[in-house]
């Protein structure tokens, strides 16, 4: 009897000697610069994560942001030190998903989903992937329902529709966030999704005890990522703001997105770009930030069959007061009207400080009335009008009888700037603003005929 051969003796053994379980495969940290850590040994599509074993035999998540070669560029989820030469870098088996359910209301978490409020657990009853699927664009409901956010100078000469993006445009200290406070408490939602992105620490309390408060909070969610958290970390809460809105969009909610500040989340891709390599473009901003823009805006917006809604309000803060920032450029561009506020506005201690003659709401025309949209047009020419003539009407260079519109500018003037103001704690629905703009810009007949308004075009 002959002996089998030996490849046949270990097919024989081969199924009960499988290893089922893959080796770890380390990588070597050899280079550090600035946020940047280069990686050697490791080959990872980019996005993917991995852990860094720090001196302190503590383990830093980071994540793949870029490569050259053999070389990996990763950057720290969060801020962290102690690394050293040759740190042992190992690649995770990672899932990006999102905590979801009815659970999350009420809470505030950080870029990564963990709760911030010292409330325990979340305890959500899901998860979802943290990339969205895209809507077709012609399947996407058009804006066709008025939005009531509870300010009269909004609700009357920039009327928001459901599912519209806007950007409010403003410098440090006019009050971006203030106002995005009284629309956070007065907008009519379902629910409340607010981005607090690289913006003060100390904000994230006060918006959630002052603006929120209790009531508030109760359907709302708040995901914040202070100045002080790492690039990554920043991007990462202001798209899973948006992934949180579009999730209970799809569940036929009407969701109010508020994010501040959009600003703040193109500089945390532009301190990425930078730091693997990227060259600046634009005023020190690389191409790739004015890519991620769109991407994030165009998540908002109404779905495909009109049962839910994402309304979304974007800060962008206008470094000195330049409107012509790329930043500020780029998103006026993309979204679907602006509101400015004016430095020179809230000086004379005029609050909100919105600058009629710079603002518009490219959606109004197709969501009021003719009759309401020649209002708003009226006032914003009156309001033009003396703005034109202010420096020879202050020196008293201007003689009355000139021009019958300038004259009736300056006599409506005081009634259109108590009309523009509203207190902290005011609210007007739509219907009572547009009631209380008829009543500002009403005139006699022959005021009226005398001379030529000019037709506005609702999408400048």
């Amino acid at each position: 009897m002959s002996r089998p051969l030996f490849s046949q003796r270990l097919q024989h053994y081969q199924p009960s000697t499988a290893v089922q379980s893959k080796p770890l495969v380390y990588g070597r940290l050899v280079r550090v610069v600035g946020m940047t850590l280069e990686v050697m040994g490791l080959q990872l599509p980019i996005g993917h994560r991995c852990v860094v074993i720090n001196s302190e035999q503590h383990q830093v998540e980071a994540e793949v942001v870029g490569f050259a070669e053999h070389k990996l560029f990763l950057m720290p989820i969060q801020q962290s030190s102690g690394f050293t030469p040759g740190a042992k870098v190992l690649a995770i088996d990672y899932q990006d998903r999102v905590p979801v359910g009815a659970e999350l209301l009420g809470r505030v978490i950080d870029g990564a989903g963990r709760p911030l409020d010292g409330k325990g657990p979340l305890n959500n009853s899901g998860f979802i992937a943290m990339k969205g699927e895209a809507i077709n664009p012609l399947a996407r409901k058009p804006i066709s329902e008025t939005l009531d956010v509870g300010i009269k100078a909004i609700n009357s000469v920039l009327t928001v529709g459901r599912g519209q993006r806007i950007g409010l445009f403003a410098g440090s200290g006019v009050g971006k966030s203030v106002l995005l406070g009284m629309m956070t408490k007065f907008t009519e939602a379902d629910i409340v999704i607010v981005g607090l992105v690289g913006e003060r620490g100390r904000e994230v309390k006060e918006f959630i005890e002052h603006t929120l408060d209790e009531e508030g909070m109760r359907r709302a969610i708040v995901v914040a990522a202070p100045a002080d958290e790492a690039p990554l970390m920043r991007m990462r809460a202001a798209a899973l703001a948006t992934r949180l809105a579009e999730y209970y969009r799809d569940q036929g909610k009407h969701v109010l997105l508020l994010m501040d500040s959009l600003t703040r989340y193109a500089q945390a891709q532009r301190e990425i770009a930078l730091s693997i390599g990227e060259p600046p473009a634009t005023k020190g901003y690389p191409p790739s930030v004015f890519s991620m823009i769109p991407n994030l805006v165009e998540r908002a917006g109404n779905n495909a069959d009109g049962t839910g809604s994402v309304t979304a309000f974007y800060t962008v803060l206008t470094e000195g007061d330049d409107l012509q920032d790329p930043v500020a450029d780029a998103s006026r561009a993309i979204l679907d009207g602006h509101i400015v506020l004016s430095r020179a506005i809230a000086d004379e201690g005029h609050y909100p400080a919105i600058d009629i003659e710079g603002s518009i709401s490219r959606a109004m025309q197709n969501i009021v009335s003719e009759q309401q949209l020649k209002q708003a047009q009226r006032l914003r020419f009156l309001y033009s009008r003396y703005q034109q003539s202010r420096d020879l009407i202050s020196v008293g260079a201007y003689v009355a009888g000139s021009d019958p519109e300038t004259d009736l500018a300056i006599e409506k003037l005081p009634a259109i700037k108590q009309f523009l103001q509203q207190g902290l704690n005011e609210s007007f629905d739509v219907s009572s603003s547009f009631q209380q703009l008829n009543t500002v810009i009403a005139a006699p007949a022959a005021a009226e005929s005398s001379g030529q308004m000019p037709a506005t075009n609702g999408n400048r």
